[in-house]
């Protein structure tokens, strides 16, 4: 037995203003099967989330690069 969704979410690679994304949304709505699509706008609680990540890897890049440079030192 397969499973059924009941929705799909699509992630941006960037911000862009409603306007631009207009064409975006009618494409869309346009397909087979879509009842609806509506965007969300950018807000604190995104800001701090992509923040915490860009952190978090930066820790992880940091720490792989001083591996790389200087081996365990441990």
């Amino acid at each position: 037995m397969t499973d059924r969704y009941a929705t799909l979410t699509v992630a941006l690679d960037h911000d862009i203003r409603d306007d631009d994304a207009e064409h975006l949304v009618n494409a869309i709505k346009m397909m087979r099967g879509v009842a609806d699509v509506s965007g969300h706008v950018n807000n604190m609680e995104v800001w701090t989330a992509h923040a915490r990540i860009r952190r978090e890897w930066g820790e992880k890049l940091h720490e792989v690069l001083k591996e790389l440079m200087w081996g365990n030192k441990e």
